[in-house]
């Protein structure tokens, strides 16, 4: 977030007390959330119709946002950082939202066509993700790739594919290591393909099932989804289940907020042929095993029109009568907002493209959702785009990759595949290449003199409350329900009695050190009410007849000492617990 000036923080104030006074909140409403999964973690409620259905009217539009016209009374921002690319958070303010290019990586590509069997039978090099994936594997502390090659060596006919895999240490440097699915290459998928989605399942119970791969084969009857498992992402199962007839361009996602899964579909309607369906399930399985192209006109109980082209989408400068429409969506969870990946295609058709020996122009641009449906767009203006220079990797057809983007240290690692121009094969010539964005750098809020930024009502039950701001001078207030700026420093005696009341207050810690610090307690009571048992059994092993001893001064003034000091070190114990 990009501020030259100063802000103002709105903050439903005894929340902000009670987690600073308890370090901790528990409300009503999250249990709410937990009981009936139709609260989101940021106080959206979903609609009983969920999915909701787009009407097939014929008409570009943008997607409606029912959660920024209809906003919760309280927003909670307690899962992952906050981001000012809509107007969900903000109430007020007198900001520029400006929306930022991912810059291109110096020495792209990071990834080329380079070996024999990336060739298609036409010869035409290809080396790039369709969707596919681009992670960052924790458990091995390795980026993986998988990504679309030319089949020519194995499938000899026109335009085939499969699936290759590489691998690299800083994300730049890629390495194709050679597997044992085809001795002598890394190819690890040799199914017939278009796009495919591989999805690294972090929270994955079953490790056996912790790579998901959503393959778009060729098959009878046209593409279909094949689902896989792995627990390597090299060895892949037999497919688990599969689709009916689906478009070319299909993909998948997870949307962790709402917990499903969730299938995009190249789906025609009336406003445009290259517009995008929607299903979601809680079963990978399931969700593959229901996908289908819609006939026109027809509903299905669990496919919905997700959205059509925009009427403000931009066009192809040079081939301007040329309707600009979406050919791929992808998504993907970031920190508290679902992004969206847009390839937005400006034509011309590959007919044309054929007779021109020119690359489409498909170029990245994204959106932004709450609730992992309705996604935002401040910007038609790509993200990543094209460079028609000659010899350039990404003179045309772009296309989004999913996992991206990757943290690493303050940047985000944005990948996407490019065609160059060549005259081989006006399609051909795919490759990787790398963006990077800032951190949280997708969006932010600009004033070039003074400017003012007040959020709606919000909770959140942690101690500290950062702001990412580049400014001269920054000024945070906390103001109460009522819009007063309070003094965190007096809080009134009404928002105390509301903290003790309500919400109620769960104090969390570290037990092991509440249970030394009471351990201390009761060692010292016991020692102060048997002061003088426990001053004659010490003198038992020193002389014969003890019932007459009497303690000295300075063994009276020794007991004070201890007693005060093994007081002190259970306090210490105890506050350090509830640190």
């Amino acid at each position: 977030m990009v501020i030259k000036n100063r802000i103002i923080m709105k903050v439903f104030y005894y929340i902000i007390c009670a987690a600073c006074f308890a370090g901790c909140v528990s409300s009503s409403n999250d249990k709410t959330v937990k009981e009936n999964g139709r609260t989101l973690h940021n106080g959206i409620v979903l609609p009983e119709q969920w999915p909701p259905s787009m009407i097939d009217d014929g008409v570009r539009c943008e997607m409606s946002l029912p959660y920024i016209s209809n906003k919760p009374t309280v927003i909670s921002v307690n899962l992952g950082r906050q981001l000012f690319v809509d107007d969900f958070l903000i109430a007020e303010t007198d900001m520029e939202r400006v929306s930022h290019k991912a810059m291109f990586y110096e020495n792209n590509p990071v990834l080329a066509p380079d070996k024999e069997w990336e060739y298609t039978f036409e010869r035409a090099p290809y080396a790039a993700p369709f969707s596919d994936g681009i992670w960052y594997d924790e458990s091995e502390q390795k980026f993986k790739m998988w990504y679309l090659a030319g089949a020519g060596s194995m499938h000899k006919h026109r335009q085939s594919f499969y699936t290759c895999y590489a691998e690299s240490k800083d994300g730049k440097h890629w390495e194709k290591v050679n597997m044992d699915i085809v001795p002598g290459t890394n190819i690890v998928d040799t199914c017939d393909r278009d796009a495919a989605t591989v999805w690294l399942d972090k929270m994955c119970p079953e490790p056996e099932k912790r790579f998901k791969f959503f393959n778009v084969e060729k098959h009878s009857g046209g593409w279909k989804i094949i689902l896989k498992y792995s627990k390597d992402g090299i060895h892949w199962s037999e497919g688990v289940a599969q689709s009916g007839p689906v478009g070319d361009r299909t993909t998948a996602f997870y949307n962790p907020f709402t917990q499903k899964w969730a299938i995009s579909l190249r789906q025609g309607s009336k406003a445009d042929g290259r517009s995008r369906g929607y299903l979601e399930n809680e079963d990978p399985e399931m969700a593959v095993s229901v996908a289908h192209s819609l006939a026109k006109g027809i509903k299905d109980k669990n496919i919905v029109l997700w959205f059509t082209p925009s009427d403000k989408e931009l066009p192809h400068p040079e081939f301007p009568d040329v309707r600009p429409a979406i050919y791929n969506f992808d998504a993907m969870p970031y920190e508290s907002v679902m992004l969206g990946f847009y390839a937005m295609w400006k034509g011309p058709e590959n007919d044309l493209c054929g007779k021109l020996g020119i690359q489409k122009r498909n170029e990245i641009g994204m959106g932004y959702s709450r609730d992992g449906f309705h996604f935002y767009r401040p910007s038609y203006e790509p993200v990543m785009g094209v460079n028609e220079t000659e010899g350039a990797w990404n003179w045309g057809n772009m296309q989004s990759i999913i996992g991206v983007p990757l943290i690493v240290g303050d940047s985000l690692y944005l990948y996407s595949s490019g065609r160059m121009k060549n005259k081989v094969m006006w399609d051909g010539f795919t490759s990787t290449g790398l963006a990077t964005l800032r951190r949280d750098g997708f969006v932010s809020m600009h004033t070039d003199t003074e400017g003012v930024l007040v959020t709606e009502k919000i909770k959140f039950d942690g101690n500290h409350f950062f702001v990412n701001a580049q400014a001269k001078d920054l000024q945070v207030y906390i103001r109460d329900e009522n819009g007063n700026v309070i003094d965190k420093i007096e809080p009134s005696a009404s928002t105390i009695y509301e903290l003790i009341n309500d919400p109620e207050l769960t104090h969390k810690g570290e037990a092991l050190a509440w249970f030394g610090a009471a351990f201390i307690c009761v060692l010292n009571v016991l020692s102060i009410l048997f002061a003088d048992e426990l001053f004659r059994w010490n003198l038992l092993f020193q002389i014969r007849n003890v019932e007459n001893a009497e303690p000295s001064d300075w063994e009276i003034a020794g007991r004070y000492i201890g007693w005060t000091v093994m007081t002190i070190m259970s306090l210490v114990i105890f506050i350090t617990g509830l640190q």
